[in-house]
Order: C-alpha cells, then structure tokens, then sequence
C-alpha cells in the first residue's frame, strides 16, 4: 500500500478521535506531510513504543496503540491460559484515553484488565503486576520527554520492562496486525460492565505503600528531625504518593510548588519536564529565595525518576544521579552496619554507566557490586534472581546514574517514591548530626577519591548518519587504543561480542550479559570511558568517569578524556 492510500484508508477509517480526524483534513494536499505521518510505522522496542501525539502510522495515536496491544493481546495468548494484565498511565495530553483503549482491545481479546482509577507512578504499575498475579503490564507514559510525546512501556509477569528478545516477539505479533481490520475491541464501559475490566482496588496501592516505609532506615529522626522540604511533581504522577509517603514517614514541613503540583499534560512551566536538568527546578528556586527549604525534590512526570537540589549558603547545589546515588550507598551500608542489620553477603546493583565510586564504597563493607546493561529492567532482573534464590534480602540498593534508584524487592523498575523517601531519611539523620547533604558528599569524596562523571551525546542525522555510527563502532571495536591520554588502557569491554580484554595480563573473559553495541575502557588511574549508540536516537553517547585527589584534578582530567573520546568518535 502507497502512503497516500494509507493515508485515504486514515481519512475513511479513523474518525473516532475528532482531533486525528482535523489532523487528516488540514494535510490534505501536502504530500510532504503525509510522506512523514505514513511512510513508516511507529516502531515497538525494549521500551515500547514512544512518539509525538498525532494522526499517522509513525505517531502515537488511538489506532498505533490498539495496533501494538492486539499484538501483545496475541503474544499473552500464545504463551498463557487466561492471562490477565495491569495497566496505568500518568499526566501526559491522551494518556488516560490511551490506557482505556488498550484496555478495551485486552477485554477483547478475553484478556482480564486490572486499571489503575487515576494517574500513577510507574513504579506501582510494576508492583501491580505482581501484585495482582498478571502475565504482563502496561503503563502509558512518554517518561520526561516534551509534552508533544507520549508513550506506552510493556512489562512482563516478572513486573520488569520487556527484555530484546520478548520485545522482538511483540513486534512479531505487531507487524501481522491491521491496525483497522485485525484489531478486537470493546469500549471500556462495555468492559467494565461485563467484569472483564476491572479498577485496581486501595488494598493494592497500600500494600505498595507498606512496601516503600519498609525500606526507611531511620524513621524516628524524620518524625524529629525538622527537615524543610519543597517539592514538585512536574505536574505529574507523584504528587499524591510522594506527599503520602513523606506524611507518613513524618517529614510534615513540605511545600509543594503550586504551578507544578496537578497534573498537566502541557508542562507549562517547564516544557522538558527531567528532574536531571536545571530547567525542572527553576520555579522552586524562586521560592526558595524566601522559603529557605533545606532540600528541593523534583519527581518527573510518571515518577520514577528524583532529583535534589540542596541549601548551599543563600543558593542551591544540584546534585547529580551519582551522586545522590552513592550518598544513599552509603547510607545504607553505613547505617546498617553501625545498627547490626546489614545481612551476609550484602549486594548493591548498578547499570555499567553508574560512577565507580559505588565499587570503592561497596568494597568498604564487605558488598558485592553487580553492573548490569543500561535500563533499570536489568536491575530488576537480578533482583529477581536474587528472588528466586530466596536471597532478596541480600539486595541492598540498586541505581542507575539517570536518577533512579530503588530499595527493596517489591517492585522491578526505579521508584522517585521510594527516593523521595530514601532521599528525606537520608537528610534528616545528617541534619540530625550537623551535617547538610553538601557536607556528606564532600566526605565520601574525601575517602574514597573525587569521582566526576560526565556525558556527551553526539548527533548523527538521517541514513547515513546511522550507517556513520555503525562504521564508527566497529573501528573502535577492531582497533582498541591502548592508551587514553597517555593513560594505559587495562581493561578492554566490548558487550557486543561479551568479551573482556585483560590488555595487562593479555588474557579474556566471558561478560555475562546480554549483547549490547557497547565497548568501555578502563584506565590504570581507575578512570573510565563508555561509549554506545543511543537505542531510541540517531545518537552516540559517551560516559566519563574521571577520579583525582580534588575536584579541580578530577574535572580536568574528565575534559581530556573527552576530547579523546571525540577523536576517536570522529566529531573534533
């Protein structure tokens, strides 16, 4: 079929959604248009399916999204008897309709739907799942993307994001899909009426609750300890949960930003709504001119990712997901070591772009440190096997440097709730002993060397771009520098084909994760640098981790990296 009778078959067939049906009738004529909305399909990967919201193939829209779920109504159905499912959804423009139209191709299909009745944080969709006993999840959400973008994560019956493999078999099932023809469907209150869709009850949300206060390491300072918070929800998801969960833990001096506290699917007042940029605070900081909180949070739209922002004399120090990271490491080890609680064998997990520091505190207590793949659903999957080995309570703390963090093994995906709490827990036993967040991060710098980590991303556009980065890859992966600034190269990663180069010892090692277009050089000063291609974005990322006596050293020695690691990418 031609783009332009795709797009007659859209103006003939799609005209439940008034807004897609204006869309179709002003392109009309502008062939240019129509070529972008339906040369291609929007594609479902590891994370889903994500993109601008509007009328065409390649966009987010009522019919993509009945489309990918009949084909993971099919999935479900070929792997189970009587499956049922979890769904949420957050703030952003469409995502409740989403989540109901997905829900009524499931009810269907004959496939029992558990719902959550409002917006919710990502993390509770996870919990639901295994809550409720479901073969798999969904939660429609575009994470902290600009509010053009919406998005649909799939999660299996482990509670973790889909894994290459079970994603490629949704595709699979996708791709054999009409999106008009092939597509059962029942309109939710049809569903609701006949018991097939079903709301997700109070019980489920408070045992998750229960869940997130089991993991507070010093509860009775946060009643006593007069921490002052300000808050935002990025007119998000977290506004109820996180405010519950810190009412409960007792941190009751808490204001919330008023133009970011309800949901709001525009973002007006911060159009890129990540908690891992200035932008995300600049409204709170304003008030914190005169409010003087000691700590500022920032939860992102579907509330899986924290950030901080601490009272640094009479301004504000944002703190990275490192950082944060890390201070919560070893607040816990700490903590549970002084109290008698740290178990044997003790296990923190960290993607492989997470700062090295977690190795060197880790290393302190006695803790075992897994580095996994990018993306918290392979935390998850290790919490899992810790799980299944009824060794969970091993598991100390996982956390990736994109500002997620979780405790615990009630969920398999990263909790802004549970780092709300941690977060606040964390300071208030600090304040309780004089000391600002500032003051605990320039001591863990102190012992255990200043880490700085950095990250770059470089663009490259259209085919040739893609083609470009593939090229570039590869010449790295066939001709590995055995030097970096003059620094040896000890270690040699490359996840693509699992193997670990000893460049020391000249020996090699199997690398027990999955394949992934990722190569990383470790250097002799403990130094690192990681580069791979982004998986959603014609892009090359590349991590940095730099260690020095000082911050200054440290810094200087991250920016010489770089400019190596533009020479080697080609983009000086």
């Amino acid at each position: 079929m031609t783009v332009m009778e795709k797009y007659r078959v859209w103006c003939e067939k799609a005209t439940e959604d008034a807004d897609i049906v204006r869309e179709l009738e002003a392109m009309a004529g502008n062939e240019k248009e129509i070529t972008e909305r339906f040369s291609v399909d929007l594609a479902f990967g590891t994370g889903g399916l994500r993109g601008v919201i509007g009328a065409g193939t390649s966009l987010m829209n009522i019919y993509t999204v009945r489309r990918a779920t009949q084909g993971l109504a099919q999935e479900l159905l070929e792997h189970y008897e009587n499956p049922s499912v979890a769904i949420a959804y957050d703030s952003r423009i469409k995502s409740e309709l989403f989540s109901r139209e997905a829900a009524g191709v499931m009810a269907a299909n004959g496939i029992r739907v558990w719902i959550y009745p409002e917006l919710m944080p990502t993390p509770m969709l996870s919990f639901a799942v295994r809550a409720l006993h479901c073969q798999g999840g969904i939660n429609v959400t575009a994470s902290h993307n600009p509010s053009k973008y919406n998005g649909y994560k799939v999660y299996g019956a482990d509670g973790c994001q889909l894994t290459d493999y079970d994603a490629g078999q949704v595709t699979a099932q996708i791709e054999k899909v009409d999106l008009f023809d092939d597509v059962k469907h029942m309109a939710f209150d049809e569903g609701l009426a006949s018991g097939m869709i079903r709301f997700i009850g109070e019980d489920v949300r408070e045992s998750y609750m229960q869940n997130v206060l089991k993991q507070c390491v010093h509860p009775e300072l946060c009643r006593t300890g007069g921490l002052k918070l300000l808050y935002t929800p990025l007119n998000g998801a977290g506004n109820k949960p996180v405010r519950e969960v810190l009412r409960r833990m007792g941190v009751e001096n808490v204001t919330v930003v008023p133009e970011q506290e309800l949901p709001d699917g525009n973002f007006p007042t911060c159009p890129y709504p990540n908690p891992e940029i200035r932008q995300a605070f600049e409204c709170g900081l304003k008030m914190a001119k005169t409010d003087a909180p000691d700590l500022m949070l920032a939860t992102d739209p579907d509330c899986d990712r924290v950030g901080i922002a601490v009272r640094d004399g009479d301004d504000y120090r944002l703190f990275t997901g490192n950082e944060v990271g890390a201070m919560l490491l070893y607040y816990i080890l700490s903590q549970r070591t002084a109290m008698g609680t740290l178990p044997e064998r003790p296990v923190a997990i960290k993607t492989i772009v997470t700062t090295p520091i977690v190795e060197a505190i880790a290393a302190k207590y006695g803790c075992e440190v897994i580095s996994v793949l990018t993306g918290f659903k392979y935390i998850g999957e290790q919490i899992g096997e810790l799980e299944a080995k009824g060794e969970d309570d091993r598991y100390q703390l996982g956390f990736e440097e994109s500002y997620g963090y979780l405790s615990g093994s009630y969920v398999r995906d990263k909790d802004a709730v549970y780092g709300a709490m941690a977060i606040c827990d964390m300071a208030s036993y600090y304040k309780s002993q004089g000391k600002s967040l500032i003051d605990v991060i320039e001591e863990i710098y102190h012992e255990f060397g200043y880490y700085v980590n950095t990250v770059a991303s470089f663009e490259f556009h259209g085919l040739a771009g893609l083609a470009q980065m593939k090229q570039i890859m590869n010449d790295i992966r066939h001709d590995c520098p055995k030097t970096i600034c003059g620094k040896q190269v000890v270690r040699f990663n490359d996840y693509l084909t699992s193997l670990s180069y000893d460049l020391v010892g000249g020996t090699e090692d199997v690398i027990h994760l999955p394949k992934s277009n990722v190569l990383s050089f470790f250097l002799e000063d403990g130094a690192n640098l990681i580069i791979r291609p982004s998986g959603t974005e014609p892009k090359i990322k590349v991590y940095i981790a730099s260690v020095g006596n000082s911050r200054a050293e440290s810094v200087a020695v991250g920016e010489q990296l770089m400019m190596e690691a533009k020479k080697l990418l080609g983009v000086m």
